[in-house]
């Protein structure tokens, strides 16, 4: 059971690296310090939204326009960090 919640816990890991670099990107290409015109940029970009837009679809339709802020991400990651606590403290009953 424990490798189980080290895969959950790796997969946790790999979606909060995913967000953030996802969130910075966007923040670079909105102060155009990345241009998604250069084929590099561009690929990227569209993988992450492919990889993210499952996960974040869900929640922007539950949560009010906000007028181009977008909190999705933000939910996504306060999410990620409840299940870890939740697993941390129940790791326990697991076993």
């Amino acid at each position: 059971m424990q490798s189980l919640l080290m895969i959950i816990n790796l997969v946790l890991n790999v979606v909060w690296f995913f967000v953030i670099a996802h969130v910075i990107m966007s923040w670079l290409i909105s102060f155009q310090v990345l241009n998604t015109r250069q084929q590099f940029v561009a690929q990227i970009w569209y993988g992450l939204n492919r990889v993210l837009e499952p996960i974040y679809s869900p929640i922007r339709r539950i949560l009010p326009p906000m007028g181009g802020l977008d909190l999705a991400p933000l939910i996504v990651l306060v999410a990620i960090m409840a299940i870890r606590i939740v697993i941390q403290n129940n790791i326990g009953y697991f076993y």
